[in-house]
């Protein structure tokens, strides 16, 4: 028995290395590395860009948030104009609310995304759930080919 469950261990670590090296192949040749594919410990997910179609519930800024922290958004959507939406987790929309600052470059868009509980429901019973939540924000150019980055 002993020896199924290492024979078995050996075969999953097996399985996990040649995986990861299918993963960072680069298909497209598009040069990019392995790192680049690899989440680094601690730092904030690599967002991704999604449909419109796929947006959750709207969040306006509310820059008046109590006890707000960084809240790395997960996925985004560039909008007509100069315009983006981004994709977030947190709690209902009764009892928390979010904002966001844009930092842009020519080559980045850096979005940092901060939710806490609203003022007006500090002293609201607030029922505990994840709720996606979108919030669009104004950029000063179009998103174009320019890479959308997680502030801190």
């Amino acid at each position: 028995m002993k020896a199924l469950a290492v024979g078995l261990l050996l075969c999953l670590a097996l399985a996990a290395c040649s995986s990861g090296s299918a993963e960072t192949a680069d298909p497209d040749g598009a040069g990019a590395s392995p790192t680049d594919m690899v989440p680094v410990p601690g730092a904030p997910p690599v967002p991704h860009e999604v449909p419109i179609d796929q947006s959750g519930t709207t969040f306006r800024p509310e820059p008046a948030l109590v006890l707000a922290q960084s809240t790395p958004f997960e996925a985004w959507t560039p909008l007509p104009g100069n315009r983006i939406a981004v994709h977030f987790v947190t709690g209902s929309p009764e009892c928390y609310g979010a904002d966001a600052t844009v930092a842009e470059t020519e080559r980045d868009v850096t979005i940092t995304v901060r939710t806490g509980r609203l003022a007006a429901a500090q002293d609201k019973t607030c029922i505990m759930i994840a709720v996606v939540g979108t919030m669009e924000l104004d950029l000063s150019a179009p998103v174009g080919d320019r890479t959308v980055r997680n502030g801190t």
